[in-house]
């Protein structure tokens, strides 16, 4: 049987996906009162928590000189008595909805109304210890979610432990390297998990999901060592979803393991990547600083390989892909194609995927 060859354009690597949520971080690290400047698809986005408990997001620009209200501070000044994000250059002050409370300047009888100057908002969600923000495809600032974030199986919870690294790529290479699986005994090489020398055919079943694919639960390859630490029988499925989530739910019996990676688009050539595990397995417990390792050691070897892949990409090559080892990668940009299809035509999202079972080498 002869594998399929397809070439990527130079459509690849560009854009983003719009009207959909994004990981921003986990509600432990936003704290009541404080608030810190993120960039989400080249939007430098304030996200914030007031002291009563409500997290906000509104874009990181004052509208009167541009300063950052990030730099400025949560402040109990609304004209209605509610907090509101001071600029520290000259005061001004917007309510979490992004409506202008006040203008410190203004005298009795100046005609400006506050009010109708307003910095555009974000519409945020939190779920499960986790905050989103919904980026739109209005820029102006309308545009409201039409779907909620995923729920991810196992994230109960504190979560047991957090790695995060921005990679030097746009999202949609970040995604296929994370979803490759042909990569793992060259670039990850270490003795608890796999390398070339164990290399083996593998089998695996894909179905499509709510705006993705799942590799459906299965037994663990043997040459991935890292599972026998769990002991018993483990079973696991990995799932991507747009615009950009990757999990891996494991059974052990009455046990579970969720190790779930997000991938936040800073701009087009940046792209933060986190992992957050959430178990109530007894390894976590004892293999902690082994487990962090782990996780730093995977990141930093992706991380490497993506500044050498960015040696070729500034050329600007044709990509070749084949069958079955680039499906996913192929996946990717099906579901992607539809997405913006669907919403450019105000219909639903229709999964181009099917049921399938491929095979490849690693």
């Amino acid at each position: 049987m002869t594998a399929a060859i397809t070439t990527e354009t130079t459509k690849f690597g560009k854009g983003f996906l719009r009207d959909a949520w994004y990981f921003v971080d986990l509600s432990r690290e936003i704290r009541p009162g404080t608030q810190a400047r993120r960039m989400i698809l080249g939007e430098p986005v304030l996200v914030g928590r007031t002291r009563a408990g409500q997290v906000f997001a509104m874009r990181d620009v004052c509208p009167h000189r541009a300063a950052p209200l990030s730099a400025g501070r949560i402040v109990d000044r609304g004209e209605d008595g509610g907090e509101t994000v001071e600029c520290p250059y000259h005061g001004w002050r917007f309510r979490p909805d992004g409506v202008c409370a006040a203008i410190p300047s203004l005298v009795e009888g100046d005609a400006t109304d506050p009010a109708r100057i307003r910095v555009r908002s974000y519409p945020v969600r939190e779920s499960q210890g986790i905050v989103f923000v919904w980026m739109s495809a209005d820029l102006r600032g309308g545009g409201e979610p039409d779907h909620e974030p995923p729920v991810f199986p196992g994230a109960e919870g504190e979560a047991k432990l957090v790695e995060a690294m921005t990679f030097d790529s746009h999202v949609d290479h970040a995604v296929v390297g994370l979803m490759d699986p042909a990569h793992g005994p060259y670039v990850h090489q270490q003795w608890w998990w796999r390398s070339e020398h164990s290399m083996h055919e593998k089998k695996k079943a894909f179905a499509p999901v709510e705006h993705g694919w799942a590799m459906v639960r299965h037994a663990p390859s043997s040459n991935s060592r890292a599972y026998r630490i769990l002991g018993g029988a483990p079973a696991t499925e990995i799932t991507f979803r747009l615009p950009g989530y990757r999990w891996e739910h494991i059974q052990v019996g009455e046990k579970q393991v969720l190790a779930l990676t997000c991938l936040t688009p800073l701009d087009d050539d940046h792209t933060r990547i986190t992992q957050i595990f959430w178990s109530d397995h007894w390894v976590f417990g004892i293999a902690k600083p082994f487990l962090r390792m782990g996780v730093r050691a995977f990141l930093k070897q992706d991380g490497g390989m993506v500044n050498l892949q960015n040696m070729g990409l500034a050329f600007d090559p044709t990509l070749i892909w084949i069958d079955d080892a680039d499906r996913q990668a192929k996946w990717y940009q099906q579901l992607k194609r539809e997405w913006q299809k669907s919403r450019a035509e105000g219909r639903g999202f229709s999964n181009p995927i099917e049921p399938v079972t491929l095979r490849w080498r690693s």
